[in-house]
């Protein structure tokens, strides 16, 4: 028969209570508990058809149980769209062996950044990049904002966000791109004495806070950001498309106050040490350190000029002029403009607007040095009115 001595003693005591049928198990007939209404069925197929159209399985289970009161668990609503012919969003890969990096331990001890190009707000839309920060230890997302290319201006933002929200890390590991790197072949003579080229502005700017600048030497070593770039090119499009955002203005304070912390709270870890590596920018001024510097000579009128923009400086001390002086202008991310010399601000200028000109490869150096350095128009920003 098949079953054990116990059960076919059950079987005998239930055919001699009540025959043949007695034998057949009980709940044959029966509709189970856990069988899932029929109209909650159509419901969820008609969300993932229309309203829903572009998340997965995992996400949409997600926005069911928190804006449609549908409590479903992830391998139900995958069952139901399968049966339906609704395919899955991404292909499974057979899973590969890969010898991994072990991440940080601390909190703070690294993080990775990057941009990614990308039509986030649609196929009918331009490629917009959306700049991001990693907690290398935890995988939280210290910094998320839209940028209209890849640019040291969007690494400055983001740098601000991190040292701003969190707190000045130990390290940053990074691409070759060249608003973080020197990827030009020219030395100046005292580059060529020291043995070292000068870096970038972002460079400038970790040098400044202490940061050690990891650049990496192929897209797989930083594979914890690229893979978040995946997650993200997934989940946020659809959550943008559902909230009807459609530009980078109404994107960037909905990331900050609403997707941001729900992403942190369900992809963020603990890391394996408690203790956090962050510092604080403590009497810092970080205005002044997250900005665009160069060296110039003051003309015989008091005034300097960067890219057609004329400043006028002031009197010092006794009348003193500064015609001849070696100053360093620097303008701040709001616009804002500032003459230093001898490390003192001797004038200042009203906001002007910030627009990254094209990138240009060239072999000649840029025709205004940066603080000790020569700085390239293809490496930094040209700033104009």
């Amino acid at each position: 028969m098949g079953v054990s001595y116990r059960q076919a003693k059950r079987l005998k005591a239930r055919f001699l209570l009540g025959g043949p049928a007695k034998i057949a198990h009980q709940t044959r007939g029966k509709v189970p508990p856990n069988k899932t209404n029929p109209q909650t069925i159509q419901t969820v197929l008609e969300l993932a058809q229309d309203k829903y159209r572009q998340f997965n399985d995992t996400h949409f289970t997600q926005m069911l149980r928190q804006n449609e009161a549908i409590v479903l668990s992830r391998e139900t609503v995958r069952k139901i769209r399968r049966a339906a012919g609704i395919k899955p969003k991404n292909k499974r890969r057979p899973k590969r062996h890969h010898q991994r990096r072990p991440p940080k331990e601390n909190f703070g001890a690294m993080i990775q950044w990057d941009g990614s190009h990308h039509q986030w707000f649609g196929e009918d839309k331009p490629q917009s990049c959306l700049m991001a920060a990693v907690d290398d230890a935890t995988s939280n997302v210290l910094s998320l904002h839209f940028e209209s290319t890849e640019t040291s201006i969007g690494y400055m933002r983001t740098l601000k966000n991190i040292v701003t929200k969190s707190g000045i890390p130990v390290s940053i590991y990074h691409d070759k791109h060249g608003a973080l790197h020197r990827n030009d072949n020219y030395w100046t003579l005292e580059e060529q004495i020291r043995g070292q080229q000068d870096p970038t502005q972002v460079g400038m700017a970790l040098q400044e806070l202490g940061i050690t600048a990891i650049p990496a030497n192929s897209p797989q070593a930083k594979g914890r950001i690229e893979r978040e770039f995946k997650t993200l090119q997934d989940r946020l499009v659809a959550e943008m498309k559902l909230h009807n955002i459609t530009t980078p203005e109404a994107a960037n304070p909905w990331i900050e106050a609403d997707f941001l912390p729900r992403y942190n709270a369900q992809f963020a870890r603990p890391p394996a040490q408690p203790k956090s590596l962050f510092r604080k920018p403590t009497g810092l001024d970080l205005d002044a350190i997250l900005a665009f510097r160069y060296l110039a000579t003051v003309a015989n009128d008091n005034t300097v000029k960067v890219n057609n923009i004329i400043i006028q400086i002031p009197p010092g001390k006794g009348g003193r002029g500064f015609a001849k002086a070696k100053v360093q202008v620097r303008q701040l991310l709001d616009g804002s403009w500032r003459v230093y010399y001898k490390e003192q601000i001797i004038a200042t200028k009203e906001k002007t607007t910030v627009l990254p000109a094209e990138l240009k490869r060239t072999k000649q150096p840029h025709h205004i040095k940066a603080a000790a350095s020569v700085a390239w128009a293809y490496e930094q920003e040209t700033l104009t009115p």
